[in-house]
């Protein structure tokens, strides 16, 4: 099924629906660098993005969330024309366009904010869809940290580092 999302940014209103999408994929362990025991209090510190930076919603026609992003600078002082973001799609989301609609959303975003270019700095190598959509949108890898993420399943895979100019 694809979505019809609308993005939208995500206000502390949004947080009770943002929660479990956040606990199901720390969780699992498999895609996220977050603890597996992550808390809500942590959770909520770690997402919500303060101006500067944003934290956006993808909806669908009914207002239900999808899927949310948080997008910022990837550094401070010298390498703050650089943005990053992290993505977490709800399991009723997935394989609908979500992501890939998030994804154009924060590199619209950072593009006009004034970033020059955008790094994902901890993509699974396993994450297989996730490195296909980065990469169908422009991204590429320019670095692998061997054996940097311990998968539950896999054991010790790499986390790649991607990039790609805006």
């Amino acid at each position: 099924m694809r979505y019809d999302v609308t993005i939208r940014t995500a206000t502390g209103d949004d947080w009770p629906a943002l929660w479990p999408i956040l606990r199901a994929v720390a969780a699992a362990g498999d895609t996220f660098t977050y603890p597996r025991d992550l808390d809500e209090h942590t959770a909520k510190a770690l997402w919500m993005e303060a101006p500067p930076g944003r934290t956006i919603v993808a909806t669908d026609a009914n207002g239900t969330i999808l899927g949310t992003a948080k997008i910022n600078r990837n550094q401070a002082g010298a390498g703050s024309h650089v943005a990053t973001a992290s993505f977490m799609v709800s399991p009723a989301g997935r394989g609908g366009g979500v992501g890939r609609t998030l994804g154009e959303a924060a590199i619209d975003w950072a593009r006009t904010a004034g970033f020059r270019a955008m790094q994902f700095n901890a993509v699974v190598s396993t994450n297989a869809a996730a490195v296909h959509l980065w990469r169908s949108l422009g991204f590429e890898v320019v670095g692998v940290v061997p054996g940097a993420f311990a998968h539950p399943v896999h054991g010790d895979v790499a986390l790649n580092v991607m990039h790609r100019w805006l």
